[in-house]
């Protein structure tokens, strides 16, 4: 069973009263609006990082996944990575990932 803890919100009145209009039950509303904007910040990171990925990501964007692949030992590389597999693409600096013709 998962574990809760008590938390003290203070919020205005009529948001009180907008949120006793549409739910009875006030923490199972708020633990739904919480969840949800957490899913929406998580998503709005990730949209950020493609953006503008870490630079050891664009590291080995330049590098290309085979030579990364490479240098990986050679029993962590066959457990890994299925070279024969997806679709090859590259980072293209402005563009982000587009698909490399073979």
């Amino acid at each position: 069973m998962p574990t809760t803890e008590p938390v003290t919100v203070t919020l205005p009145a009529e948001v009180i009263r907008d949120i006793d209009r549409m739910e009875k039950n006030r923490s199972e509303f708020i633990i739904d609006a919480v969840h949800h904007e957490l899913q929406r910040r998580r998503h709005e990171e990730l949209q950020r990082s493609l953006r503008q990925p870490h630079p050891e990501s664009a590291r080995v964007a330049e590098e290309g996944f085979d030579e990364w692949a490479r240098s990986l030992p050679a029993e962590d590389a066959t457990a890994l990575v299925d070279m024969q597999a997806g679709t090859p693409v590259r980072w293209v600096p402005g563009k982000g990932w587009v698909e490399v013709a073979e």
